[in-house]
């Protein structure tokens, strides 16, 4: 089969690799597309490796079709071949084959195309990580979801609205503000115009303090955005692309109890991965089927044209998810 690799120049190519050799317990996914994450770029530029026994190619989240199937995997899934299904990887998803253990498999809900399906896997498990089980967030509390145009954000919003949470969101300008509203967060930042921090201290006063943080971001504004959080916040660092240092002021870490959560999803046993995607299938697919929540796909290209999407997350061009299509 071909998959992307990356040459020793950090350029890619479409090119022969041994065919996926699945185990007792897994299934062989035909891909049809992958979703591109930032993950993916740190993978590239040697920064974050796949788990041992992972593929070395890119590849977090696609869907496909069911060809071939394990022992084991027949035996303890509902699963069968033909079967299309979106999946979570450990890596491997750039590629026209991939072997998957049988849980980490989903359905594809009804009314999604197959670019589409592709974006949920990664992307809704690390909301629905961060949402519910880091943040433990409620109805009527109060989100910051930082870089608003990002992929993860076209997921988190709509995803943290659905169940009726209120949504503050950050962004670089008024183009990219209005290209986001369709999310509809109910406060949008223009970070080029106002401070963050100054928003955070309105909000509070008005009586509309963050309850949970998502922060890809870090940087020197994050420290001064901890002061104006809710009395037992949860401030959840996902990345930290504007910068990794801070400073923090400790008395009020602990005088409003906030807490700071270090928080990835690639992290995460096999078992809680599991977990996550069992109950996004329970809590969140209907509301997908609903079309209470979509995910916003922003392009999508040829699988040879891996190159050239990266670029565009690389330039930060994208207002949602970029797919590479494997197979029509």
């Amino acid at each position: 089969m071909k998959a992307i690799l990356v040459n020793n120049d950090k350029s890619l190519s479409w090119s022969d690799v041994p065919d996926p050799i699945i185990k007792d317990d897994e299934v062989l996914v035909e891909i049809s597309a992958a979703a591109l994450n930032r993950a993916d770029l740190m993978q590239r530029d040697g920064d974050y490796p796949p788990p041992p026994g992972c593929p070395e190619w890119m590849g977090l989240e696609i869907s496909g079709t069911i060809t071939k199937m394990g022992d084991i995997a027949k035996e303890k899934s509902n699963w069968k071949i033909g079967d299309k299904v979106c999946a979570l990887l450990g890596g491997g998803g750039y590629a026209e084959y991939v072997a998957v253990k049988y849980d980490m498999l989903m359905p594809i809900p009804k009314n999604l195309s197959m670019a589409e399906a592709a974006a949920l896997p990664e992307a809704f498990a690390t909301a629905y990580l961060n949402l519910f089980i880091e943040g433990k967030i409620k109805e009527g509390d109060t989100l910051l979801m930082h870089a608003g145009a990002s992929g993860l954000a076209s997921v988190v919003i709509p995803m943290a609205k659905a169940f009726g949470i209120r949504v503050i969101t950050s962004v670089l300008s008024d183009e990219i503000a209005n290209s986001i509203k369709h999310l509809n967060a109910d406060v949008v930042i223009n970070s080029s115009k106002e401070n963050v921090a100054d928003v955070l201290k309105r909000e509070l006063e008005k009586g509309h303090s963050v309850d949970v943080a998502i922060d890809c971001l870090g940087g020197e504004g994050m420290g001064e955005c901890l002061k104006y959080l809710t009395h037992g916040a949860r401030w959840i660092m996902i990345a930290a692309l504007a910068g990794v240092k801070t400073e923090i002021d400790l008395k009020n870490i602990y005088v409003r109890n906030v807490r700071i959560i270090g928080s990835t999803l690639r992290s995460r046993t096999p078992e809680m991965k599991a977990e996550i995607l069992s109950l996004l299938v329970k809590n969140v697919w209907g509301k997908i089927e609903n079309n209470e929540i979509r995910p916003t796909i922003y392009k999508t290209l040829p699988i040879q044209k891996a190159e050239e999407a990266h670029a565009i997350l690389q330039k930060g061009e994208n207002v949602g998810k970029v797919v590479l299509i494997v197979k029509e």
